[in-house]
């Protein structure tokens, strides 16, 4: 890993097992399925519920500082701690609430390269008890709004022809899906994508054990096909900015990056906006 810009963010599932039990390091479980934890997780591992927890229930928008703080002390981290997230999905949740964390002001967060299928395809220990850490006090910043994108800036970046990168599937893409299956309640009026938008799906930046490809495979993918210039300026979108935050992660991160934003409102939000173009081009 040490090929990559910043190579200190990610760590192996050996480091995880060997620090699990550090008194300075807090493992946290982000899944997609917000129920799978609760089957089995790695022992000391805590639970950020991505939709209850960290998503306001009346605003679409996250928890402001205050609430981000107290939840955070609730679970016994603090701002000294090295969070090390994890998740399904190749990461895609363990990346979202990472993304979250630097935007409240957790210096010190870190991605278990592989995720939790690889934790257990290695046969590691899982087990089900919920670990009940000393609340703290937790100080949270921010927001740092220089890593999210809102719909005003995302409609400028698309006027001045700024690159966008669209990280959903070529058929949510081209317009094909206006929704995935499994998310009736998450779709569009309308199918396609932002103008001027590269479709790099987030899944071409991992490779079959779910672990990420190397920074010469993520460069060819980024630069090489999609044309982004290391030193731009670069929004990334999917549906409702999950999958987003893994490629925003590798970006960042990976391939050192500085100007990178999520925009979490994604296609959930310019698929259904009056006013705003489309393209199905593809």
């Amino acid at each position: 890993m040490a090929e990559y810009v910043h190579p200190e963010v990610l760590v192996s599932t050996e480091w995880v097992a060997e620090h699990r039990n550090d008194p300075s390091v807090r493992i946290v479980e982000s899944d997609e399925d917000i129920l799978l934890y609760e089957t089995g997780h790695i022992p000391g591992a805590v639970k950020v519920d991505w939709q209850n927890e960290l998503q306001d229930q009346v605003v679409r928008d996250y928890v402001n500082k205050e609430a981000f703080g107290s939840l955070i002390g609730s679970k016994g981290i603090g701002n000294s701690h090295t969070i090390v997230f994890y998740g399904d999905r190749n990461n895609w949740w363990a990346c979202y609430a990472l993304w979250v964390f630097k935007m409240y002001g957790h210096a010190d967060c870190r991605i278990m390269n592989g995720g939790r299928q690889k934790w257990i395809d290695e046969g590691r220990e899982f087990n089900t008890e919920r670990p009940h850490y000393p609340a703290v006090s937790y100080t949270a910043t921010g927001p740092d709004l220089s890593i999210r994108a809102f719909r005003p800036e995302v409609v400028d970046h698309m006027s001045a022809s700024k690159a966008l990168i669209d990280v959903r599937s070529p058929a949510e893409y081209s317009g094909e899906l206006t929704h995935m299956a499994d998310y009736p309640q998450e779709g569009a009026l309308r199918g396609g994508h932002i103008p001027g938008a590269a479709n790099i799906p987030w899944g071409q930046a991992v490779a079959a054990d779910g672990t990420f490809k190397s920074a010469d495979e993520l460069k060819d993918l980024y630069e090489g096909r999609a044309g982004l210039a290391p030193d731009g300026d670069v929004i990334a979108y999917c549906r409702i900015g999950e999958r987003s935050s893994h490629t925003w992660f590798v970006l960042t991160y990976l391939l050192g990056y500085p100007n990178i934003r999520n925009y979490d409102g994604s296609w959930t939000e310019w698929g259904n906006l009056v006013g705003v173009p489309i393209d199905k081009d593809v």
